[in-house]
């Protein structure tokens, strides 16, 4: 049976980012559905035996078990690999499940592993107590000193791996001149991207060879789904990460995938908005009594500023700041927010907020918290789409004491209803 309308996700490269988000990798089913079609289905069927071996063989394109393969979890796949720019990716369950398999998949004992130091608690994990166990050794640097990373790669490695900005003290790291000595140094860079996102930054063109996120966070946007990604060039996914995928079983969903589909048609959207509040709110915390320091790579005070906006179309949804007298503080503060609420995800329609001391990095000893500035007054804000004059209002009460004036009005004009 013919297929209806046209599969135009396909062949579309040059189509703008929006429009990608929208349209790219889309395969119509035979009844010209307008949404993706959502394949829920674990295994499928071969029209004969000699099919079955030719796919299993790879001479027979097709799908031929959902772990490894699904039309739904291909289109996501195909998508990404629009903004991105990437020839080729593969899905995974969770964030922490990509990166797991973008650096396992190419790593054997006696290997070598170069890192910036500023992490996501999970990735310090794996850098930290998993890959050690099976003889891979690990280096960290000041993710910042590019003389760091000169001195860490005059020996050979194999993988030089960064966040940029980190998590959560949003430190930047110069892309294309770690990008040039990890490669003279034969590693590969994989920069985990999860909070500027592809729509304000693409790793590849500043010379990555990887890039992995967790799609949990602003590709899907409304805190519903659990996915992750893993993009680069069409060998290394092909020969690395498919095979390790394929018998390691880290597979996403349908359904995440399917979900993950329509966030991805407000993405650019969401985030841009999501970056312009935050850009205010970041100002407004800097002007308040109690705030000691406001990190926010769109204002001109960061200490990566300048390449930050070099590499980045905009400052991003993530703030981070530090308040006078420490934990008592922090803790009084969440407890005065009634708007933005406590939770240690990020990249959500909604704003919220966290103590990464001990929440996202409690793990870390006390002394490696110092040594990163994660400090016991620090908050990590990660701002959604609510108008950015109620946050500052929560804000500014959470940090006074008192009640936003503006909130009472409502209130009040609620009651006389």
């Amino acid at each position: 049976m013919a297929r209806p309308g046209k599969n135009r996700g396909k062949g579309t490269n040059e189509w703008r980012p929006r429009t990608q988000m929208v349209h790219a990798g889309i395969e119509r089913s035979q009844f010209g559905e307008t949404s993706e079609a959502l394949f829920l289905t674990s295994g499928y069927v071969y029209d004969a035996p000699e099919q079955a071996e030719a796919r299993f063989k790879g001479e027979n394109p097709g799908y031929i078990y959902s772990r490894f393969g699904n039309p739904t979890v291909s289109m996501f796949e195909q998508r990404m690999c629009a903004l991105e720019g990437a020839e080729a990716a593969w899905a995974t369950a969770t964030g922490m499940a990509a990166v797991n398999a973008a650096l396992m998949c190419q790593l054997k004992s006696g290997d070598r592993v170069v890192a910036a130091r500023a992490l996501f608690g999970s990735n310090r994990y794996i850098l930290d107590e998993i890959l050690p166990r099976f003889g891979i050794k690990v280096t960290l640097v000041e993710g910042t000193d590019l003389g760091h990373w000169s001195r860490a790669l005059k020996q050979r490695a194999q993988i030089a791996f960064l966040e940029t900005p980190s998590n959560p003290r949003l430190e930047i790291v110069d892309l294309a001149a770690v990008a040039e000595i990890a490669h003279k140094a034969g590693a590969q860079v994989i920069v985990d991207n999860v909070f500027a996102t592809p729509v304000l930054q693409r790793p590849l063109e500043f010379g990555a060879d990887v890039v992995v996120y967790s799609a949990t966070k602003h590709l899907d946007g409304q805190g519903r789904v659990l996915g992750g990604v893993v993009l680069g060039s069409k060998e290394f996914c092909d020969t690395k990460v498919m095979p390790f995928i394929r018998h390691t079983g880290p597979s996403l969903s349908p359904f995440n995938a399917w979900v993950l589909l329509k966030g991805l048609e407000t993405l650019d959207l969401r985030v841009r908005a999501a970056s312009d509040t935050a850009a205010t709110v970041a100002d407004f915390l800097a002007e308040q009594p109690g705030v000691t320091r406001v990190l926010y790579p769109g204002r001109t005070d960061h200490p990566q500023h300048a390449l930050a906006m070099d590499q980045m179309e905009a400052g991003g949804t993530l703030i981070s700041f530090d308040v006078a007298d420490g934990k008592d503080a922090a803790f009084d503060l969440l407890r005065r927010l009634n708007l933005i609420v406590i939770s240690n995800n990020l990249g959500d329609s909604k704003s919220l907020i966290t103590h990464p001391a001990t929440t996202t990095h409690q793990r870390l000893a006390v002394e490696e918290r110092a040594h990163l500035g994660i400090g016991d007054g620090l908050l990590r804000l990660s701002i959604g789409l609510e108008d950015g004059e109620d946050l500052k209002e929560d804000l500014g009460q959470a940090l006074g004491g008192r009640k936003p004036k503006r909130r009472a009005a409502l209130q009040g004009r609620k009651r006389g209803r």
